[in-house]
């Protein structure tokens, strides 16, 4: 017996082609205008600038319909939002035309207490036919830090006002009673008011042009098309996991500082894929935490879908139809998905991020197993965030406070066949944007002294990781400011490499005290090399809370792109191009990818014999055995599944059947500290393993390991 979403999907098929485009074109384009109208309203430069929000549509039972191309982690979660609306309030105090719900609970369907959601009921002739929903991070939210950022939290209570989706609009009008309410628990009542109302015109204006779009095609075919759209989804994405191999992917990651101690937590995920549908299997994850770092099960399911669709569906309509091959395990009561009153305040930028990490680690060895989809792997783009939030007086004197999110412009992830983007911005935001240095100086009292590329952060391997960037501010016409720094991937290189790629830079952040007047700081502002010759502090991945006066200055770095393949097999003439525009210094061109430069030119013969040396470097002294091979196949590394169904390195060495683990065929070493550049460092409890063929030292995998775990059996395929 079909069930009537199913009825309504076939529908959607026997309406005539060209209404069917128009029609969920329509739909797209509905989502669109409420983003333009979010960012016309808002005064917020996390949304006008940064666009750090999204909006969707979504069907009577919170089915995801369309989703906008800002930050994906929120639109992922407004179905969680909307379902625990249903849940909670259909009976007392109900849903009603007119109304609005707003809700920033992440046990609820938040991710972390800054992203606020507001969603509004679609009736049509009296019927709930849909959601119109926008989700954007907000300045403040209150709590016991400014920013919401609650540095030292022990429970969700402290962290900032809990919103459990409330109805602030009632039939048409806002409940000032309860907005009264809302604005008396942030810093920031004017930013605040203004990005609410901005969300509740773009609900306004989604309702509006969806209930216009039923009006001209009928409610009963514009209903199908929504359910034909989500049918056609699932099995687009169904056929697509038909076609790739049968296995078991693994990928693991680590995240350094609770916000109390400097413990080591670690997010594992094993992916299972069997005929058309997937598993993400989060066992082995660490324990919930003691600090803010947590997310709860709604910011789990944002980060794998954020990590699945621009690599199994990024030709694919974006809605519900993806998730529902899709089966998310894992266990209650750990990292990535807390039990109340587990703090989570940082969740988004934590637990969820590295969530993103695995997935896209385990998802992209996944696809480098097969011919037609390998292009879509990838290695892990800037696997880390960090959060810098200013508080203050501004010039006249007026309570000031912003949160830099300059901090997207990490590097990309390195592909097989082509670099990752240097400054690419945050994977989960496929449009990305950064405010203009002058927005932010002409918003804030602080000055920029640079906002640079770093040599040698990005990833090294045959495709490059993108760099990252770095920037230092001073504070400017203001007595001094408040800042808070919290994220992680200091002591860790979040950004893993793919297929012997190593991973990009760690990030950075630094403080020096007294550095001079601001003209004196301005008039020798340089890059963050000439930033650290100066003698600087080296603030950890969680400095908190800093004072910064007149006179002194702060700044970040943020973590390159990992790197895709042996950098040992980039081409020189590529490795000199990446001097030449000073991405890579001539140093670490001739350290970690073998390239000798006399001057401006590659210099052939002692390049060949440098990467030789490496080789026997990597076993132990020993000559290799073996040239190395082509590097073909799927994986399009030196890595390949033969047709004999075992692991083959590119030079013929054999690694093992399919099934099995090749790094018990392969030579292991431990990567001495240093040996990857200045900008990786280590927390006291990892280190890196290099997994090499012992017969032509072919690099297969730079492995983060804690020291006294085994190394990961990173995939194994049925065969």
């Amino acid at each position: 017996m079909t069930s009537a979403a199913e009825r309504k999907a076939d529908a959607g098929q026997r309406i005539d082609a060209i209404t069917f485009e128009v029609v969920r074109n329509k739909l797209q384009a509905i989502t669109e205008e409420q983003a333009i109208t979010l960012k016309s309203v808002s005064g917020s430069p996390v949304v006008t600038e940064a666009t750090d929000f999204n909006n969707g549509l979504y069907l009577a039972d919170g089915s995801i319909v369309t989703m906008g191309p800002q930050v994906i982690f929120h639109t992922g979660t407004m179905s969680s939002v909307i379902r625990s609306i249903i849940k909670d309030y259909s009976k007392n105090p109900g849903i009603r035309p007119g109304d609005m719900f707003i809700l920033n609970d992440p046990y609820r369907g938040a991710i972390h207490q800054p992203d606020v959601s507001i969603v509004a009921p679609i009736f049509v002739k009296g019927r709930h036919i849909a959601w119109a929903g926008s989700c954007a991070h907000q300045l403040d939210v209150g709590g016991m830090s400014f920013g919401s950022w609650a540095f030292g939290a022990t429970e969700i209570q402290q962290e900032a006002m809990l919103l459990p989706g409330i109805k602030l609009v009632e039939g048409g009008e806002l409940r000032e009673d309860l907005w009264q309410m809302i604005m008396g628990m942030t810093r920031l009542p004017e930013v605040l008011g203004l990005d609410l109302k901005a969300m509740i015109a773009a609900n306004n204006v989604a309702a509006k042009r969806l209930t216009e779009l039923i009006e001209r095609y009928g409610l009963d075919d514009v209903e199908a098309i929504m359910q034909a759209e989500i049918a056609t989804s699932e099995r687009q994405l169904r056929q697509t996991l038909a076609k790739l191999p049968d296995g078991t992917f693994r990928a693991r990651d680590y995240l350094e500082h609770d916000g109390h101690s400097n413990a080591l937590y670690e997010v594992c995920v094993t992916v299972d894929k069997r005929g058309d549908e997937i598993t993400f299997d989060m066992s082995g994850t660490s324990p919930q935490a003691p600090g803010f770092i947590n997310c709860t099960e709604s910011g789990l399911r944002g980060a794998v879908l954020t990590g699945l669709l621009p690599i199994l569906a990024p030709g694919i309509r974006w809605n519900e139809g993806v998730m529902r091959p899709v089966t998310i395990k894992a266990p209650q009561g750990t990292l990535c998905s807390a039990s109340w009153p587990s703090p989570t305040s940082a969740g988004t930028v934590s637990a969820a991020w590295v969530v993103q990490n695995v997935v896209v680690a385990a998802l992209s060895r996944l696809v480098a197993c097969s011919d037609e989809f390998a292009g879509e792997g990838q290695a892990v783009t800037k696997g880390h965030m960090m959060v810098m939030t200013l508080a203050g007086k501004d010039r006249e004197g007026a309570p000031f406070g912003t949160f830099l999110l300059d901090s997207t412009a990490g590097g990309g992830g390195a592909f097989a066949d082509h670099d990752g983007l240097d400054g690419s911005g945050d994977y989960v935001v496929p449009r990305p944007c950064i405010a203009n240095v002058e927005a932010n100086e002409a918003a804030g009292p602080y000055l920029y002294l640079f906002r640079s590329f770093v040599p040698d952060t990005g990833g090294p391997g045959r495709s490059r990781g993108g760099a990252g960037t770095a920037l230092a501010i001073t504070p400017y016409e203001t007595a001094g400011l408040s800042a808070m720094m919290v994220g992680h991937g200091v002591e860790v290189p979040n950004s893993a490499g793919q297929f012997g790629g190593l991973p990009g830079s760690c990030g950075r952040n630094f403080l020096r005290r007294n550095a001079g007047s601001t003209s004196e700081i301005v008039g020798s502002a340089g890059r963050l090399g000439d930033i650290v010759a100066l003698g600087i502090e080296n603030l950890g991945a969680k400095p908190g809370h800093l004072p910064v006066g007149l006179g002194d200055v702060v700044g970040y770095a943020f973590q390159g792109g990992g790197g895709y393949g042996d950098p040992i097999r980039r081409e020189p003439e590529r490795v000199l191009a990446d001097v030449r525009n000073g991405h890579v210094s001539s140093e670490w061109a001739r350290r970690l990818y073998g390239v000798v430069l006399t001057g401006d030119t590659v210099d052939a013969a002692a390049t060949q014999a440098r990467r030789l040396d490496m080789r026997c470097e990597r076993l132990g002294g020993a000559k290799p055995a073996a040239a190395p091979g082509t590097a073909k196949g799927p994986l399009k590394s030196d890595m390949r599944v033969n047709g004999r169904h075992r692991f083959e390195c590119s030079c013929g060495a054999d690694f093992g059947p399919a099934s099995g683990d090749w790094k018990a065929h392969a030579r292991s070493r431990v990567v001495a500290e240093g040996a990857y550049g200045p900008h990786i460092r280590l927390h006291a409890e990892l280190e890196i393993r290099e997994h090499v063929c012992g017969a032509c030292g072919a690099l297969h995998e730079s492995e983060v390991v804690r020291t006294d775990e085994p190394s990961l059996v990173t995939f194994t395929l049925v065969v």
